[in-house]
């Protein structure tokens, strides 16, 4: 199995929305290295969900349940989806600063590649994250 992490705007789409929808469609992704993650994705990898520009934190894990297929928004092949649906909320969210502030987790891409929208995650690095949370 491996774990990544999505970066989304609780504005846009929260995780409380997505647990309402119980499954999404993760779209719009127009960055290579992002879209080189997707294509990686596999069904049954976990992945965290942060919410960006607002909270700062990671608040829960959802699950891939379907592999990287045409992005259905445009007519580029180049870009791809994958659904995603959720699987547990963090009994305590885990937030940048906090994130940042622990050595181990000092190489993960969250602290080094701030910007990318899908990012991949060490299982070392999933496994801090899970004990920071409480889990």
């Amino acid at each position: 199995m491996n774990y990544w992490l999505v970066k989304s705007e609780p504005h846009k789409y929260s995780w409380e929305q997505f647990q309402k929808d119980k499954k999404t469609m993760w779209d719009g992704v127009r960055n290579y290295a992002a879209r080189n993650n997707l294509r990686d994705m596999k069904k049954g990898d976990l992945v965290l969900w942060y919410h960006s520009n607002e909270g700062l934190e990671i608040v829960g894990i959802a699950k891939v349940v379907k592999e990287a297929y045409q992005d259905p928004t445009t007519e580029e092949t180049a870009w791809l989806v994958v659904d995603l649906s959720p699987f547990k909320a963090l009994k305590k969210t885990v937030s940048l600063a906090t994130v940042k502030a622990d050595k181990k987790l000092q190489n993960m891409d969250l602290v080094r590649l701030g910007r990318l929208s899908v990012q991949t995650v060490k299982p070392v690095e999933f496994d801090c994250i899970m004990a920071l949370a409480g889990m």
